[in-house]
Protein backbone atom coordinates (compact mmCIF):
# COMPACT_ATOMS: atom_id res chain seq x y z
CA UNK A 1 0.00 0.00 0.00
CA UNK A 2 1.46 3.17 -0.70
CA UNK A 3 1.33 5.94 1.68
CA UNK A 4 2.07 9.39 1.35
CA UNK A 5 2.64 10.78 4.89
CA UNK A 6 2.17 14.42 5.63
CA UNK A 7 3.18 16.06 9.33
CA UNK A 8 3.51 19.24 10.50
CA UNK A 9 6.79 20.78 10.20
CA UNK A 10 7.07 23.71 12.86
CA UNK A 11 9.75 25.34 11.21
CA UNK A 12 7.29 26.15 7.61
CA UNK A 13 4.24 25.89 9.64
CA UNK A 14 2.41 23.71 7.35
CA UNK A 15 2.25 19.87 6.49
CA UNK A 16 4.64 18.34 4.57
CA UNK A 17 4.97 15.58 2.60
CA UNK A 18 7.20 13.12 4.43
CA UNK A 19 11.08 12.82 2.68
CA UNK A 20 13.14 10.87 4.49
CA UNK A 21 16.83 12.01 3.38
CA UNK A 22 17.96 8.75 2.85
CA UNK A 23 14.99 6.54 1.00
CA UNK A 24 13.97 3.47 3.45
CA UNK A 25 15.87 5.37 6.91
CA UNK A 26 15.05 7.91 9.07
CA UNK A 27 16.60 9.98 11.53
CA UNK A 28 14.90 11.03 14.64
CA UNK A 29 16.24 13.28 17.53
CA UNK A 30 13.98 13.80 20.73
CA UNK A 31 14.82 15.59 23.34
CA UNK A 32 14.54 13.48 26.77
CA UNK A 33 13.86 14.76 30.31
CA UNK A 34 16.41 16.52 32.77
CA UNK A 35 16.87 13.57 35.16
CA UNK A 36 15.98 15.61 38.62
CA UNK A 37 12.67 14.63 39.97
CA UNK A 38 10.10 11.86 38.61
CA UNK A 39 8.37 12.09 35.26
CA UNK A 40 5.05 13.64 35.72
CA UNK A 41 2.34 13.76 32.88
CA UNK A 42 3.87 16.32 30.85
CA UNK A 43 6.90 14.05 30.42
CA UNK A 44 4.24 11.75 29.06
CA UNK A 45 2.81 13.41 26.30
CA UNK A 46 6.17 13.58 24.70
CA UNK A 47 7.29 10.26 25.12
CA UNK A 48 4.14 8.58 24.09
CA UNK A 49 3.84 11.24 21.00
CA UNK A 50 6.95 10.34 19.40
CA UNK A 51 6.88 6.95 20.37
CA UNK A 52 3.88 6.72 17.89
CA UNK A 53 6.13 8.20 15.19
CA UNK A 54 8.44 5.31 15.81
CA UNK A 55 6.04 2.90 15.46
CA UNK A 56 4.54 4.14 12.76
CA UNK A 57 7.50 5.03 10.62
CA UNK A 58 8.89 1.35 11.40
CA UNK A 59 5.18 0.05 10.71
CA UNK A 60 5.44 1.33 7.08
CA UNK A 61 9.22 -0.13 6.62
CA UNK A 62 11.20 2.71 7.18
CA UNK A 63 14.94 1.61 9.60
CA UNK A 64 14.50 4.04 12.33
CA UNK A 65 17.71 5.51 14.07
CA UNK A 66 15.67 7.31 17.54
CA UNK A 67 17.77 9.02 19.58
CA UNK A 68 16.20 10.47 22.73
CA UNK A 69 18.50 12.10 24.91
CA UNK A 70 19.30 12.64 29.39
CA UNK A 71 20.41 16.10 30.33
CA UNK A 72 22.30 15.04 33.13
CA UNK A 73 24.08 18.13 33.41
CA UNK A 74 23.83 22.44 32.06
CA UNK A 75 20.48 22.64 32.64
CA UNK A 76 20.35 25.55 34.83
CA UNK A 77 17.02 26.68 37.17
CA UNK A 78 15.65 29.34 34.51
CA UNK A 79 16.38 27.29 31.24
CA UNK A 80 18.86 30.22 30.66
CA UNK A 81 22.24 31.47 31.99
CA UNK A 82 21.23 32.07 35.62
CA UNK A 83 20.65 29.98 38.61
CA UNK A 84 22.01 26.70 39.97
CA UNK A 85 22.43 23.28 38.18
CA UNK A 86 18.97 21.55 38.86
CA UNK A 87 20.74 18.56 39.39
CA UNK A 88 23.84 19.91 41.02
CA UNK A 89 20.93 21.79 42.99
CA UNK A 90 18.78 18.73 44.06
CA UNK A 91 22.24 16.76 44.76
CA UNK A 92 23.02 18.99 47.00
CA UNK A 93 19.91 19.28 48.85
CA UNK A 94 19.75 15.76 49.25
CA UNK A 95 23.84 15.32 50.20
CA UNK A 96 24.32 12.92 47.55
CA UNK A 97 26.89 12.23 44.40
CA UNK A 98 25.36 14.79 41.23
CA UNK A 99 25.79 11.27 39.24
CA UNK A 100 23.84 9.49 41.93
CA UNK A 101 20.62 11.99 41.25
CA UNK A 102 21.17 11.40 37.77
CA UNK A 103 20.93 7.48 37.49
CA UNK A 104 18.15 7.19 39.93
CA UNK A 105 15.73 9.53 38.05
CA UNK A 106 17.14 7.85 34.77
CA UNK A 107 15.95 4.71 35.94
CA UNK A 108 12.71 5.55 37.79
CA UNK A 109 12.20 7.28 33.96
CA UNK A 110 12.88 4.57 32.27
CA UNK A 111 10.22 2.20 34.52
CA UNK A 112 8.02 4.61 33.80
CA UNK A 113 8.00 4.65 30.06
CA UNK A 114 8.41 0.80 30.37
CA UNK A 115 4.80 1.00 32.05
CA UNK A 116 3.31 2.91 29.82
CA UNK A 117 4.49 0.60 26.95
CA UNK A 118 6.88 3.64 25.13
CA UNK A 119 9.50 1.31 23.22
CA UNK A 120 12.99 2.32 24.07
CA UNK A 121 14.56 4.20 21.91
CA UNK A 122 17.66 3.51 19.86
CA UNK A 123 20.16 5.33 21.79
CA UNK A 124 19.94 7.21 24.88
CA UNK A 125 22.90 9.13 25.20
CA UNK A 126 23.72 11.61 28.20
CA UNK A 127 24.96 14.74 28.00
CA UNK A 128 27.93 14.06 30.74
CA UNK A 129 29.41 11.68 28.03
CA UNK A 130 29.51 13.97 25.43
CA UNK A 131 31.37 16.75 27.34
CA UNK A 132 34.35 16.15 24.27
CA UNK A 133 31.89 16.44 21.51
CA UNK A 134 30.33 19.65 22.98
CA UNK A 135 33.59 21.26 23.49
CA UNK A 136 33.95 20.65 19.65
CA UNK A 137 30.96 22.31 18.82
CA UNK A 138 32.17 25.44 20.65
CA UNK A 139 35.35 25.72 19.50
CA UNK A 140 33.50 25.43 15.57
CA UNK A 141 30.97 28.31 16.36
CA UNK A 142 34.33 30.44 17.33
CA UNK A 143 36.54 29.58 14.70
CA UNK A 144 33.63 30.52 13.01
CA UNK A 145 32.79 34.01 14.40
CA UNK A 146 30.16 33.30 15.87
CA UNK A 147 31.08 33.09 19.85
CA UNK A 148 33.43 34.50 22.30
CA UNK A 149 34.91 33.99 25.35
CA UNK A 150 34.83 36.51 28.41
CA UNK A 151 36.04 35.57 31.99
CA UNK A 152 36.07 32.12 31.31
CA UNK A 153 32.53 31.50 29.79
CA UNK A 154 31.62 31.35 26.10
CA UNK A 155 28.74 32.98 24.99
CA UNK A 156 27.03 32.77 21.31
CA UNK A 157 26.87 36.09 19.63
CA UNK A 158 23.42 36.67 18.30
CA UNK A 159 23.37 39.50 17.11
CA UNK A 160 26.46 38.59 15.09
CA UNK A 161 24.77 35.46 13.74
CA UNK A 162 21.53 37.83 13.14
CA UNK A 163 23.27 39.85 10.29
CA UNK A 164 24.63 37.09 8.36
CA UNK A 165 21.31 34.61 8.80
CA UNK A 166 18.30 34.21 11.15
CA UNK A 167 17.85 34.25 14.47
CA UNK A 168 14.26 33.77 15.20
CA UNK A 169 13.21 31.26 11.83
CA UNK A 170 11.58 28.60 14.18
CA UNK A 171 9.58 30.46 16.72
CA UNK A 172 9.07 33.24 14.55
CA UNK A 173 10.47 35.92 16.72
CA UNK A 174 12.42 38.75 15.64
CA UNK A 175 15.98 40.27 17.66
CA UNK A 176 13.95 42.85 19.15
CA UNK A 177 11.28 41.05 20.59
CA UNK A 178 14.00 38.62 21.87
CA UNK A 179 16.14 41.29 23.29
CA UNK A 180 12.71 42.86 25.10
CA UNK A 181 11.38 39.59 26.34
CA UNK A 182 15.08 38.92 27.75
CA UNK A 183 15.47 39.43 31.48
CA UNK A 184 18.18 40.92 33.60
CA UNK A 185 20.06 37.36 33.61
CA UNK A 186 23.57 36.45 36.04
CA UNK A 187 26.84 36.84 33.94
CA UNK A 188 24.63 39.50 31.99
CA UNK A 189 28.14 41.66 32.21
CA UNK A 190 30.13 38.90 31.01
CA UNK A 191 27.85 39.48 27.50
CA UNK A 192 28.10 41.90 24.78
CA UNK A 193 24.65 41.47 24.00
CA UNK A 194 21.90 40.84 26.39
CA UNK A 195 20.20 37.61 23.93
CA UNK A 196 23.33 35.98 23.56
CA UNK A 197 22.85 32.77 25.22
CA UNK A 198 25.53 30.46 27.03
CA UNK A 199 28.04 27.73 25.34
CA UNK A 200 30.18 27.09 27.93
CA UNK A 201 29.76 28.22 31.49
CA UNK A 202 32.70 28.58 33.82
CA UNK A 203 31.90 27.11 37.37
CA UNK A 204 32.38 28.94 40.20
CA UNK A 205 33.76 27.44 43.41
CA UNK A 206 31.30 25.54 44.93
CA UNK A 207 29.96 24.14 41.64
CA UNK A 208 30.40 20.48 41.73
CA UNK A 209 30.03 19.30 38.32
CA UNK A 210 32.85 20.63 36.31
CA UNK A 211 34.97 19.61 33.38
CA UNK A 212 38.62 20.70 31.87
CA UNK A 213 38.29 23.17 28.97
CA UNK A 214 40.04 25.62 26.77
CA UNK A 215 38.65 28.27 28.22
CA UNK A 216 37.99 27.07 32.13
CA UNK A 217 36.98 24.75 34.11
CA UNK A 218 32.86 24.59 33.78
CA UNK A 219 30.30 23.10 31.96
CA UNK A 220 28.54 23.14 28.61
CA UNK A 221 25.20 25.03 27.94
CA UNK A 222 22.15 23.61 27.75
CA UNK A 223 21.59 24.00 24.29
CA UNK A 224 24.98 22.54 23.41
CA UNK A 225 24.28 18.47 23.98
CA UNK A 226 21.66 18.13 21.54
CA UNK A 227 23.14 20.19 18.79
CA UNK A 228 26.63 18.11 19.87
CA UNK A 229 24.56 14.24 20.11
CA UNK A 230 22.18 15.01 16.69
CA UNK A 231 25.27 15.47 14.55
CA UNK A 232 27.06 12.80 16.49
CA UNK A 233 24.78 9.80 16.34
CA UNK A 234 22.63 11.29 13.01
CA UNK A 235 25.03 13.23 10.92
CA UNK A 236 25.25 16.75 10.11
CA UNK A 237 21.67 16.88 8.33
CA UNK A 238 18.75 14.39 9.27
CA UNK A 239 15.13 14.04 9.48
CA UNK A 240 13.14 14.89 12.32
CA UNK A 241 13.69 16.71 15.67
CA UNK A 242 11.13 16.52 18.19
CA UNK A 243 10.11 17.97 21.46
CA UNK A 244 7.44 19.62 23.36
CA UNK A 245 6.27 23.04 22.46
CA UNK A 246 7.81 24.95 25.27
CA UNK A 247 10.90 23.86 24.05
CA UNK A 248 10.39 25.94 20.52
CA UNK A 249 12.35 28.69 22.31
CA UNK A 250 14.79 29.54 23.21
CA UNK A 251 16.03 25.67 23.03
CA UNK A 252 15.53 24.65 19.69
CA UNK A 253 16.26 27.90 18.17
CA UNK A 254 19.44 28.21 19.47
CA UNK A 255 19.52 24.59 18.49
CA UNK A 256 19.53 25.72 14.57
CA UNK A 257 21.76 28.62 15.60
CA UNK A 258 24.37 26.75 16.79
CA UNK A 259 24.24 24.48 13.19
CA UNK A 260 24.14 26.68 11.36
CA UNK A 261 27.10 28.86 13.11
CA UNK A 262 29.22 25.13 13.27
CA UNK A 263 28.66 23.56 10.24
CA UNK A 264 26.96 26.51 7.37
CA UNK A 265 23.60 24.81 7.34
CA UNK A 266 20.37 23.57 9.01
CA UNK A 267 20.51 20.28 10.76
CA UNK A 268 17.00 19.06 10.61
CA UNK A 269 14.19 18.73 7.90
CA UNK A 270 11.48 18.43 10.04
CA UNK A 271 10.59 20.09 13.60
CA UNK A 272 7.78 18.22 15.54
CA UNK A 273 6.57 19.69 18.66
CA UNK A 274 3.26 18.25 20.66
CA UNK A 275 1.59 20.50 22.84
CA UNK A 276 0.70 21.10 27.06
CA UNK A 277 -0.66 19.14 29.38
CA UNK A 278 -2.63 21.98 31.31
CA UNK A 279 -4.91 22.10 34.79
CA UNK A 280 -7.50 24.38 34.90
CA UNK A 281 -5.93 26.13 31.62
CA UNK A 282 -2.05 26.23 32.93
CA UNK A 283 0.85 24.25 31.91
CA UNK A 284 1.57 21.36 34.37
CA UNK A 285 5.33 21.48 34.91
CA UNK A 286 7.81 21.71 38.18
CA UNK A 287 8.48 25.40 37.49
CA UNK A 288 4.54 26.00 38.40
CA UNK A 289 4.19 23.55 41.06
CA UNK A 290 1.42 22.04 39.77
CA UNK A 291 2.49 18.53 38.51
CA UNK A 292 1.42 15.28 39.57
CA UNK A 293 3.64 12.42 38.52
CA UNK A 294 2.90 9.18 36.80
CA UNK A 295 3.71 7.17 39.76
CA UNK A 296 1.25 9.52 41.57
CA UNK A 297 -1.54 8.44 38.81
CA UNK A 298 -0.86 5.15 39.04
CA UNK A 299 -1.19 4.77 42.59
CA UNK A 300 -3.45 7.88 42.98
CA UNK A 301 -1.53 9.44 45.64
CA UNK A 302 -2.12 12.95 45.09
CA UNK A 303 -5.11 15.46 46.22
CA UNK A 304 -6.36 16.00 43.01
CA UNK A 305 -6.90 12.75 41.81
CA UNK A 306 -10.24 10.74 43.15
CA UNK A 307 -8.76 7.39 41.90
CA UNK A 308 -5.88 5.50 40.97
CA UNK A 309 -5.12 5.64 37.12
CA UNK A 310 -3.35 2.60 34.87
CA UNK A 311 -0.59 3.74 32.64
CA UNK A 312 -2.63 2.60 29.68
CA UNK A 313 -5.23 4.91 30.79
CA UNK A 314 -3.21 7.40 30.65
CA UNK A 315 -1.87 6.47 27.59
CA UNK A 316 -5.18 6.27 25.92
CA UNK A 317 -5.87 10.03 27.17
CA UNK A 318 -3.02 10.89 25.56
CA UNK A 319 -3.96 9.36 22.47
CA UNK A 320 -7.36 10.69 22.16
CA UNK A 321 -6.10 14.07 21.21
CA UNK A 322 -4.13 15.01 18.25
CA UNK A 323 -0.42 15.55 19.47
CA UNK A 324 -0.21 19.38 18.27
CA UNK A 325 -3.83 20.18 20.72
CA UNK A 326 -3.39 21.52 24.50
CA UNK A 327 -5.08 18.09 26.50
CA UNK A 328 -6.24 19.71 29.57
CA UNK A 329 -6.02 17.11 32.25
CA UNK A 330 -9.09 16.62 34.73
CA UNK A 331 -10.64 13.29 37.07
CA UNK A 332 -13.42 13.42 34.50
CA UNK A 333 -11.60 12.87 31.42
CA UNK A 334 -9.52 10.28 33.00
CA UNK A 335 -12.32 8.55 33.71
CA UNK A 336 -13.85 8.69 30.68
CA UNK A 337 -10.45 7.43 29.07
CA UNK A 338 -10.75 4.28 31.13
CA UNK A 339 -14.12 4.12 29.79
CA UNK A 340 -12.99 4.00 26.52
CA UNK A 341 -10.16 1.69 26.90
CA UNK A 342 -11.94 -0.75 28.62
CA UNK A 343 -14.63 -0.98 25.77
CA UNK A 344 -11.57 -1.36 23.09
CA UNK A 345 -9.99 -3.80 24.98
CA UNK A 346 -13.17 -5.46 25.33
CA UNK A 347 -13.64 -5.65 21.72
CA UNK A 348 -10.23 -6.80 21.23
CA UNK A 349 -11.40 -9.88 23.76
CA UNK A 350 -14.56 -10.55 21.71
CA UNK A 351 -12.57 -11.06 18.33
CA UNK A 352 -11.50 -14.55 19.91
CA UNK A 353 -15.19 -15.43 20.46
CA UNK A 354 -16.44 -14.78 17.22
CA UNK A 355 -18.14 -17.88 15.24
CA UNK A 356 -17.72 -16.75 11.18
CA UNK A 357 -19.68 -18.12 9.01
CA UNK A 358 -19.18 -19.33 5.42
CA UNK A 359 -21.79 -16.60 3.70
CA UNK A 360 -21.22 -13.82 6.31
CA UNK A 361 -22.18 -10.84 5.43
CA UNK A 362 -19.57 -8.93 6.26
CA UNK A 363 -15.72 -9.84 4.42
CA UNK A 364 -12.38 -8.83 3.96
CA UNK A 365 -13.15 -5.84 2.25
CA UNK A 366 -14.78 -4.49 5.84
CA UNK A 367 -11.39 -4.81 7.42
CA UNK A 368 -9.44 -3.34 4.26
CA UNK A 369 -12.14 -0.73 4.96
CA UNK A 370 -11.27 -0.57 8.27
CA UNK A 371 -7.55 -0.52 7.67
CA UNK A 372 -7.93 2.27 5.27
CA UNK A 373 -9.62 4.78 6.94
CA UNK A 374 -6.67 4.50 9.99
CA UNK A 375 -3.91 5.09 7.60
CA UNK A 376 -5.21 7.95 6.22
CA UNK A 377 -5.94 8.96 9.51
CA UNK A 378 -1.99 8.47 10.65
CA UNK A 379 -1.10 9.59 6.88
CA UNK A 380 -2.55 12.95 8.00
CA UNK A 381 -0.27 14.08 10.76
CA UNK A 382 -0.38 10.97 12.95
CA UNK A 383 -3.91 11.77 13.63
CA UNK A 384 -4.39 9.58 16.66
CA UNK A 385 -8.16 10.27 17.52
CA UNK A 386 -9.39 9.87 14.55
CA UNK A 387 -7.97 6.01 14.17
CA UNK A 388 -9.90 5.34 17.94
CA UNK A 389 -13.10 7.00 16.33
CA UNK A 390 -12.68 4.28 13.80
CA UNK A 391 -11.57 1.97 15.97
CA UNK A 392 -14.85 2.46 18.31
CA UNK A 393 -17.19 2.19 15.16
CA UNK A 394 -15.06 -0.94 14.86
CA UNK A 395 -16.54 -2.26 18.54
CA UNK A 396 -19.91 -1.70 17.40
CA UNK A 397 -19.52 -4.48 14.71
CA UNK A 398 -17.28 -6.77 16.80
CA UNK A 399 -20.58 -6.27 19.85
CA UNK A 400 -22.84 -7.56 16.50
CA UNK A 401 -20.52 -10.47 15.20
CA UNK A 402 -20.32 -11.66 19.52
CA UNK A 403 -23.96 -11.48 19.55
CA UNK A 404 -24.72 -13.19 16.30
CA UNK A 405 -26.73 -10.16 14.97
CA UNK A 406 -23.99 -9.58 12.16
CA UNK A 407 -22.16 -12.02 10.36
CA UNK A 408 -18.64 -12.32 9.01
CA UNK A 409 -16.77 -15.22 7.13
CA UNK A 410 -13.28 -16.93 8.23
CA UNK A 411 -11.21 -14.61 5.62
CA UNK A 412 -13.23 -11.60 7.00
CA UNK A 413 -12.65 -12.36 10.68
CA UNK A 414 -9.02 -13.29 10.10
CA UNK A 415 -8.48 -10.00 8.27
CA UNK A 416 -10.05 -7.85 10.54
CA UNK A 417 -7.83 -9.77 13.40
CA UNK A 418 -4.70 -8.82 11.82
CA UNK A 419 -6.09 -5.17 10.74
CA UNK A 420 -7.03 -4.56 14.94
CA UNK A 421 -3.96 -5.96 16.25
CA UNK A 422 -1.50 -3.99 13.86
CA UNK A 423 -3.15 -0.58 15.08
CA UNK A 424 -4.26 -1.12 18.36
CA UNK A 425 -1.13 -3.05 20.01
CA UNK A 426 1.44 -2.35 17.49
CA UNK A 427 1.20 1.11 15.95
CA UNK A 428 -1.29 2.93 19.35
CA UNK A 429 0.84 0.52 21.36
CA UNK A 430 -1.75 0.18 23.71
CA UNK A 431 -1.92 -3.70 25.96
CA UNK A 432 -4.45 -5.98 28.01
CA UNK A 433 -4.35 -4.81 31.29
CA UNK A 434 -6.22 -8.31 32.09
CA UNK A 435 -3.85 -10.38 34.18
CA UNK A 436 -0.69 -8.32 33.02
CA UNK A 437 -1.75 -8.42 29.56
CA UNK A 438 -1.34 -12.11 29.44
CA UNK A 439 -3.06 -13.95 26.16
CA UNK A 440 -2.98 -17.62 27.25
CA UNK A 441 -4.38 -16.40 30.36
CA UNK A 442 -7.39 -14.75 28.88
CA UNK A 443 -7.90 -17.39 26.38
CA UNK A 444 -8.41 -19.69 29.52
CA UNK A 445 -10.30 -17.64 31.04
CA UNK A 446 -12.95 -16.98 28.45
CA UNK A 447 -12.90 -20.76 28.01
CA UNK A 448 -14.09 -21.18 31.27
CA UNK A 449 -16.69 -18.25 31.11
CA UNK A 450 -17.86 -20.87 28.00
CA UNK A 451 -17.60 -23.88 30.20
CA UNK A 452 -20.37 -22.31 32.59
CA UNK A 453 -22.57 -21.22 29.54
CA UNK A 454 -22.40 -24.63 28.19
CA UNK A 455 -23.78 -25.85 31.75
CA UNK A 456 -26.09 -23.20 32.16
CA UNK A 457 -27.53 -24.14 28.17
CA UNK A 458 -27.67 -27.95 29.57
CA UNK A 459 -29.28 -26.87 32.74
CA UNK A 460 -31.72 -24.71 30.66
CA UNK A 461 -32.45 -27.78 28.43
CA UNK A 462 -33.50 -30.25 31.23
CA UNK A 463 -35.64 -27.37 32.35
CA UNK A 464 -33.54 -26.98 35.96
CA UNK A 465 -34.07 -23.07 36.23
CA UNK A 466 -33.11 -23.17 39.49
CA UNK A 467 -29.54 -24.02 38.02
CA UNK A 468 -29.70 -21.44 34.77
CA UNK A 469 -30.69 -18.68 37.09
CA UNK A 470 -27.75 -19.27 39.13
CA UNK A 471 -25.34 -19.68 37.13
CA UNK A 472 -26.47 -16.30 35.04
CA UNK A 473 -27.01 -14.47 38.44
CA UNK A 474 -23.36 -15.52 40.09
CA UNK A 475 -21.75 -14.38 36.63
CA UNK A 476 -23.86 -10.57 36.99
CA UNK A 477 -22.76 -10.12 40.41
CA UNK A 478 -19.24 -10.69 38.99
CA UNK A 479 -19.48 -7.89 36.58
CA UNK A 480 -20.57 -10.66 33.57
CA UNK A 481 -23.63 -9.50 31.10
CA UNK A 482 -25.04 -12.77 29.63
CA UNK A 483 -27.12 -12.35 26.82
CA UNK A 484 -29.54 -15.24 25.25
CA UNK A 485 -29.68 -15.11 21.39
CA UNK A 486 -31.48 -17.80 19.21
CA UNK A 487 -27.68 -19.01 18.31
CA UNK A 488 -26.71 -19.48 22.04
CA UNK A 489 -25.54 -17.10 25.07
CA UNK A 490 -23.36 -14.65 24.72
CA UNK A 491 -21.40 -12.83 27.21
CA UNK A 492 -19.03 -9.91 28.02
CA UNK A 493 -17.19 -8.23 30.75
CA UNK A 494 -18.61 -4.31 32.06
CA UNK A 495 -15.98 -3.62 34.48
Amino acid sequence: MQHNLFLYNTLTRRKELFKPINPGHVGMYVCGPTVYGDAHLGHARPAITFDLVFRYLRHLGYKVRYVRNITDVGHLEHDADEGEDKIAKKARLEQLEPMEVAQYYTNRFNKAMEQLNVLPPSIEPHATGHIIEQEALVRQIMDNGYAYESNGSVYFDVVKYNEDHRYGILSGRNLEDVHDASRELDGVGEKRHQVDFALWKKAQPEHIMRWPSPWSEGFPGWHCECTAMGRKYLGQKFDIHGGGMDLVFPHHECEIAQAVASQGEPMVNYWMHNNMITIAGKKMGKSYNNFITLDQFFTGSHPLLEQPYSPMTIRFFILQAQYRSTVDFSNEALQASKKGFDRLMDAMAQLSRIEPTTGGALTEAYAEEVAAKCYEAMDDDFNSPIVISHLFDCARTINQLADKSQTITPQGLEALTQTLHTFVFDILGLKSEAEGGNAEREQAYAKAIDLLLDLRAQAKAAKDWATSDKIRNELAALGFEVKDTKEGATWKLNK
